[in-house]
Parts: structure tokens; sequence; C-alpha cells
């Protein structure tokens, strides 16, 4: 089979939208979906027409046809299935099936669309799938958000601790007969100070109001102490003043570190014309007693060519796995070459790979219950005592050759007993008390660092801390799966390349 273009068009011939699989002008696809309708017998039941050089294979859907323009020695059992598939996937995307909403949502349908059919040829996908890969859910939007929060409530948790010294301040000042240090007004030595501590204790009387505390005076004008429990451009501004006036943010370090760990995954990468990204994703889940209950490695080599010039090249892949994964490479690629020197090219070597347009060439899949392969193991052992559990949690790396970053261990709290109380801890550490869980949070580890523990203590039930997730992210892949080298297939001349390395977390728990 080899699909030429997919539209969805009026019942005069009209395109609303249309992907074309090959190269194609705007002018070639409009004049055959104009011919469409002038090909058509009324009187006979068929679901395709035929001319010279093409075929068109149609469903009708109300008002609208879709329309998949074939080759003439396609299969026509084949075309018949896809069209079922592309006729299924416009109501996932459109409420009507009208010109109005199909134009509406011509984007989401054109990816969707891409999901179907690569090269011209058909994917193995369902729909489910299909659904599952144009979401696009981003990794590196959540780590940004999930920085973001923590922030602000670094900023309030400062706010609250700064405003209670102050007050004891003021209070043990009262009870000797002394004048309260910094809250002088204007007149006072200490102005810029105490009018900034007079802006916070008031935030925090306003904000915690079974605390009864009498307000401080503070100087007359207009004041935005009211505004700095607001997120966005405040909380940045509240931040940057304590610091101009020599306070310490808790927790600072670790939030700049995780600030500066997610610009190092979003940078503006120096891509060459030939562009590799190469992505893994890890699926895992241990018993807390131990033993590896399973685990699923995916893997893929993207391929995106900009310039057309490179368009006919061959990938020299370098595996170096002993874990025993699966290889796939596309239906269009040469297996026969690859099996016998590693080598990525095309069936046909006449033929170019698509321009602008990101190509997955190579797969990859890992699946084993065997311990020794697990990447970072968790230890956690709560132990009950006389006020409750104490809770000891180790991690190890075993691959080496591994540096992950961005390292959340996530372990779920028992709801309504408070803070947990921290003994010893590698690294750093946030309570979410809405989620009632404990982030313990470590920015590198790697083979300098391979090892760490954390130790609290809280009320509870051994079963309360599972179960435990870990997310981290990676620029070394697992598999140990690299293309190496790329060259020309005429002249065999070597081509500069960029590659992208992206080893990402799906779902890792011990439960």
């Amino acid at each position: 089979m080899v699909l030429l273009a997919a539209a969805v068009c009026t019942k005069a011939g009209k395109a609303i939208v249309s992907r074309q699989f090959v190269e194609m002008t705007r002018t070639r696809i409009e004049g055959l979906l104009a011919a469409f309708p002038k090909l058509m017998n009324t009187g006979k039941q068929h679901t395709f027409v035929e001319t010279e050089s093409v075929r068109y294979v149609y469903q009708p859907m109300e008002k609208l046809y879709m329309v998949l323009i074939t080759t003439k020695n396609s299969n026509i059992l084949e075309d018949l299935e896809t069209l079922r598939l592309f006729s299924r996937v416009i109501p996932e995307y459109c409420r009507a099936l009208e010109e109005n909403e199909i134009s509406d949502h011509c984007f989401d349908l054109i990816f969707a669309f891409d999901e179907i059919v690569a090269l011209g040829y058909r994917e193995n996908v369902n729909l489910a799938q299909i659904r599952t890969f144009t979401e696009m859910d981003s990794h590196e939007e959540k780590v940004f958000r999930a920085v973001r929060e923590t922030q602000e409530r670094e900023a309030k948790a400062e706010m609250r601790r700064k405003a209670k010294e102050l007050q004891q301040a003021r209070r043990d000042a009262e009870r000797q007969g002394k004048k309260a240090p910094g809250f002088g007004g204007f007149g006072s030595s200490s102005v810029s100070g105490g009018s900034t501590a007079a802006m916070i204790t008031e935030t925090i009387i306003e904000t915690d109001k079974p605390k009864v505390a009498p307000a401080p005076a503070r100087p007359s004008g207009p004041s935005k102490a009211l505004k700095l429990g607001a997120k966005g451009k405040e909380v940045d501004n509240f931040v940057d003043k304590l610091k101009s006036e020599g306070e310490t943010i808790v927790s600072s370090n670790m939030g700049k570190r995780m600030s500066e760990a997610t610009k190092v995954h979003v940078p503006p990468i120096n891509m060459e014309s030939v562009h590799m990204k190469v992505e893994e994703k890890i699926t895992l889940t241990c018993g807390r007693d131990g033993g590896l209950q399973n685990m699923e490695l995916h893997g893929m080599i993207m391929l995106r060519i900009s310039d057309d010039k490179f368009g006919r090249i061959r990938l020299h892949v370098e595996n170096e796995d002993k874990k025993g994964v699966q290889l796939q490479t596309h239906p269009n690629v040469d297996k026969k070459l690859f099996t016998a020197e590693s080598l990525i090219g095309l069936k046909n070597p006449e033929k170019s790979f698509p321009v602008n347009s990101d190509v997955g060439v190579l797969k990859w899949r890992l699946q084993t219950t065997e311990e020794s392969f697990i990447p970072l193991t968790i230890n956690c052992w709560p132990s009950e005592s006389g006020n409750g559990c104490d809770v000891n949690i180790e991690y190890e790396l075993q691959e080496d050759n591994l540096e992950l970053n961005d390292v959340v261990i996530t372990i779920p709290l028992p709801s309504g007993v408070g803070a947990p109380v921290i003994g010893e801890i590698d690294g750093e550490y946030r309570h979410d008390s809405r989620r009632n869980t404990l982030e313990w949070c470590l920015p590198v580890i790697d083979a300098k660092n391979k090892s760490g523990s954390l130790e609290f203590s809280i009320a509870g039930q051994p079963n309360d801390f599972f179960p435990v997730q870990v997310s981290f992210i990676s620029k070394k892949n697992y598999c140990n799966i690299q293309v190496t080298k790329v060259t020309q297939v005429d002249g065999n001349s070597p081509v500069r390349f960029s590659t992208e390395t992206t080893f990402l977390v799906d779902k890792y728990e011990i439960l």
C-alpha cells in the first residue's frame, strides 16, 4: 500500500483539510480532489473510483467525504481498513461532521493522520494508541510548574517565620519596658527594616486569623502588603526584596538548583541539518520487601532532516547493549543492511528521507523481572516506635554509567498528623501538607554520588508510607544504543549531525 494523501472534502470536491504523505504541490492535490466528484457513478455502490494514475477510496460522512488517494497497485483491502480508521479518528476531535468544525480542528486531525501513516505506509496502531500519542504530555512543563509552586511556598513560609520572630521580639521588648526594635516608623534609625517588617507582619496577621496579635504601626501612604500572598510577580519581588536586605530564604539553594537543572533540559539545542533524538521511557514496579515485579523500557531514535541535500543518508548505529533488548526498524528501512552492518538506510537507496519531519527509524524494547537490571534501587524501612514510626529510606545507583538529574522520591504520609521530624538527610526535602507527601529531592545521582539516605519520624503505621514513587530525567540512555556516524549514500562521505538524548520515567513505584 502506498498512500499519497488523505483528505476531508465537500461533495463538490473542495478540500477542507488534506495531508500529503509524499511530495505533492497544492495545485496537484486540489486538482485531484476537484476531479473526484465527477468520477463517481451515482448508480453503483462502490467505495472507490480509479483514473489512469491514482485510485480514490472514499467514505461518505453526511455532507462530506473522507477520501484516500493511493496508487493503483496498492492493496484495496488494506486501503479500506485504513479508510475505516481515518473515519473513526474524525469524530474523536470534531463534535459535528460539518465544514466549520473540521476547519477548527484541522491541526488535531493532521497530527492524528500522521500517527496512522508514515512515508505512505500504514502504521500498526489503533484508535486508543493514536489518542495517547497525540496528547503530548510534557514532562518539562510539569517540572517548571512544580518549581514555581515550590518557590511560592518557600516565600510564604519565610514570611510567616520572619513575622513570628518580629512579633516575639516586640512582645519581649514590651515585657522589659523597652521600645520595640525596628518599629519606630520613618523617624527611627531602621526605617527600611521597620517598614518592611511591618508589611510582613501585617500580611501574616491577615492570613492567620486564629492568631490574635496587635497590628504594628506602619508608614502612611498606599501599601502593597496585602498583595504579597498573590502568585506571579509579587512573590518574586518579595523574595528579591528579602535577599537585598540580607535575609536568607529557606531551601533557596535547592530551588535554584532545580531551576538551573530545569533550564538544562529545555535549552536551545544547536541542531544540525541532520538531527537525531534518542528517547527512552521506563515503567518499573518493585515490591517493598525486594524483588522486581515488572520492568519495561521503550526506546526510539527519531530522525529529522532540515536540508533536502542530506535526504539520502545512512546512520551508523553502535549497539553496546548486553541486556537483551529487542530491536525493530521502520518498515521502509533496509532490515538486512541493519542486521549485517548496523546501518539504517532506506530499502530503495535512490529515495530520500522526509524533510522537516520527525521520523522514527529504530525502536527497541526491554521487558524483564531480573533485579540486576534495576537502574536505581529504593529501600524504604518503616519501624514502629512508641510515638509512631521511624522511617529509613536509602537509594543506590546500580548503573554507574548513568547520571540522573532532578531526582524526586515521593513518600506518602498519614493525613492529619502534621509535618515529619527530619533526622538525617542527603539532599533536600519538601513537605506538601495538601497532598500529604514528603518529597526527597536530589539534584544529581551519579557514580560519585551513588547512594544516600533519609531518616524521619512521624505518627502512623508502616503501610502508610507506600507506594513510594520516583521520578528523574537523564541525558544518558539506559540501553547504550547511539548513532555514532552519518554518511551519504553516494560517496560514503561523512555528514555533520547533532544528537539529543533523554531518559525519562513513565512510572517508577515501590509497592
